[in-house]
């Protein structure tokens, strides 16, 4: 993280596959800027997204991590690797962790703020944008 982040700064977490970059993503990174002082945006690996979703995403990583590195809500972009989002954490160490509000109250959703809870990480949901998704823009796409 260097130097540009002062100790006292809050550091958030956006992990996403950001695949086809939509205003949905945006809008979650706009509201997760705004609740940190240092946004770091995790980019889910090519391999990582197919174990996740089954498939793997449109747009290779290395242009995800670019599309993404060049949004100003973002101060930081990280590949994401490795499925287990606390070996993530001890690499990064962030304050807070976002995550769409489709988790909120799940088993796996609060399995993640019990083990984020153990390190001293918040989880904050976000609406999850229905309306607008890489899944619907795939098809609307693929049916052209």
């Amino acid at each position: 993280m260097g130097d540009m982040v002062g100790k006292d700064a809050r550091v958030g977490y956006a992990p996403g596959v950001y695949d086809l970059f939509h205003i949905g993503h945006l809008n979650i990174l706009r509201m997760a800027r705004s609740q940190c002082d240092h946004l770091i945006a995790g980019v889910v690996s090519d391999e990582m997204a197919e174990l996740a979703k089954g498939r793997r995403p449109v747009v290779p990583l290395s242009e995800r991590l670019e599309i993404v590195d060049h949004i100003r809500f973002v101060d930081q972009v990280h590949a994401e690797t490795v499925p287990d989002k606390l070996e993530t954490w001890s690499e990064l160490k962030f304050d807070i962790f976002f995550k769409g509000d489709d988790w909120k109250g799940t088993r796996k959703g609060i399995e993640l703020e019990r083990r984020f809870g153990d390190v001293g990480v918040e989880v904050v949901y976000f609406p999850y944008t229905r309306e607008t998704s890489s899944t619907i823009l795939r098809n609307f796409l693929a049916a052209s």
